[in-house]
C-alpha cells in the first residue's frame, strides 16, 4: 500500500502529472472542482499511471481541497 501527497490543479487546459522536489505529485486536471468531477478524473488518471483498478485508489483526506492524501492498494 502506498500513500501519496497530491496537489491538484483543476480546470487546466490539459492533463499532466509532475513530480515535485519533495516527492509529491502535482496533477493538472481538465475537470472543474464541482460535484466530485475532479476527484473522479484524479482517480482515473492515477489508476492508469500506476496500472491498478480504480477501486484500489482512495482519497484519504482533502476530498474538497487541492492538497490530498491518496492511498493506492497494491494488487
Amino acid at each position: 500500500m502506498r500513500v501519496l501527497r497530491v496537489k491538484v490543479k483543476p480546470n487546466s487546459k490539459k492533463q499532466a502529472i509532475q513530480t515535485a522536489e519533495d516527492g509529491s505529485l502535482i496533477i493538472s486536471l481538465k475537470s472543474p472542482p464541482v460535484d466530485g468531477k475532479a476527484n473522479e478524473e484524479l482517480i482515473k488518471l492515477l489508476a492508469n499511471k500506476f496500472d491498478v483498478a480504480k477501486s484500489k485508489i482512495q482519497i484519504k483526506s482533502g476530498f474538497s481541497s487541492r492538497q490530498k492524501l491518496v492511498e493506492i492498494q497494491d494488487s
